[in-house]
Order: structure tokens, then C-alpha cells, then sequence
């Protein structure tokens, strides 16, 4: 008797397992076939609107990259000090003393500690949480929460002192009044529903 109820307990969780694996697989599928196709897909009615609007949409386009180009080489000054300060950030070990402040907070929410330096490193340069992604991927492998949890911060939160300092340098504004708290306040919104998302779909 005891065995019959132990192999069907196994059977049942064995059934359940298969059917979470097999909604999972079409998930990915799912996203995978999305993002395969939205670059495509906005180019296509980025151009298709320009000409039903009866926009030189090529001319334009040539307009806007002399534009960038200038731009560009404005906004060097700005991006070289960001990069400074971020370099000084890293290297005086500010980075691990924020993480240990942080940590017990973000256990509280189901955050792993892992992903924490790229939380705090997103808002001062994309490049470097990309590399800190990368490492995080590299040790814990792509498909692991750990991985997928740091992709979706990365995706759903913003350069925010970097935007400020390189676009706001480029047309001279100095007083940035409310714009770094309500970028920050939007990257610690992105943050949070990227753990909840991630504990829902993969936790």
C-alpha cells in the first residue's frame, strides 16, 4: 500500500515537472521569436510612416547623423569626467562597502546579492554593468536565475547619471533640478519588478 501511494506521489510529481518544464520551453520560444522580430518590425514602421506622412525619410536620416556627429564631439568633456568618476567608484572599493549595507535588504525581497553590484553600477554606466552581466553569466551560466534575473535589470533600468551628464552637457544645461531623482526613482521601480517578474516566471 505504501508503495503504491509513494510511486503515484512520484508519478504526480514527475507529470507536474514536465508540464512546468514544457510552459517554460514555450515561453522562451515565445520571447525568442519577439525578439527576433522587433528590430525588424520597428525599422519596417518607422519607414513606412515616414513616407505615409510624406517625410524624406533618407534625407532625414542623413540630417539627423551630421546632427549626431556634432553632438558627438560635444559631449566628449562630459563623457570622459563620467567615465573618470565611475573608474574612481570601482577602484576605491565603494562598491563592495554599498553592497554590504545593501545586502540584507535585498535578501528581504528575494534579490541574490550576486546581481546586487549590477544594480548599483546601471545607473553610472551601461558598459560597465554590461561587463559585470557578462561575469555574472560566465559563473553562474545564462539560463540560471542568477543570469536571468541580472538580463531583466539590465534591460529595464537606465544609464541615468551617464544620460545626464552626456545630454544634458550637450545643450548646456547645468541645473538639472529633479531629473536625477526621478531617473533614479524609475531605475529603483525598474529593479524591483524585475525581481518580482523573475521570481514569478523563473524563481
Amino acid at each position: 500500500m505504501l508503495n503504491s501511494l509513494a510511486t503515484t506521489v512520484a508519478d504526480t510529481v514527475q507529470q507536474v515537472s514536465q508540464v512546468t518544464a514544457a510552459s517554460e520551453s514555450l515561453f522562451v520560444t515565445i520571447m525568442k521569436g519577439f525578439s527576433n522580430l522587433a528590430v525588424p518590425v520597428i525599422l519596417f514602421v518607422v519607414v513606412v510612416l515616414g513616407f505615409a506622412k510624406k517625410i524624406k525619410v533618407y534625407e532625414t536620416f542623413i540630417d539627423g547623423a551630421k546632427e549626431g556627429f556634432s553632438v558627438a564631439v560635444n559631449i566628449i568633456p562630459y563623457l570622459v569626467a563620467i567615465l573618470v568618476a565611475i573608474g574612481m567608484f570601482r577602484a576605491s572599493g565603494a562598491m563592495g562597502y554599498f553592497i554590504k549595507i545593501l545586502s540584507p535588504l535585498t535578501n528581504l525581497i528575494g534579490m541574490p546579492a550576486e546581481t546586487l553590484p549590477v544594480a548599483l553600477m546601471r545607473p553610472l554606466s551601461g558598459s560597465g554593468s554590461l561587463g559585470l552581466v557578462t561575469e555574472l553569466m560566465t559563473k553562474h551560466g545564462p539560463d540560471s536565475f542568477i543570469g536571468r534575473l541580472a538580463s531583466t535589470m539590465f534591460g529595464s533600468t537606465e544609464t541615468t547619471f551617464y544620460v545626464i551628464a552626456v545630454y544634458f552637457g550637450s545643450v548646456g544645461i547645468r541645473k538639472s533640478r529633479h531629473a536625477i531623482a526621478s531617473g533614479l526613482i524609475g531605475d529603483l521601480a525598474g529593479l524591483l519588478m524585475a525581481v518580482f517578474i523573475c521570481q514569478i516566471v523563473f524563481g
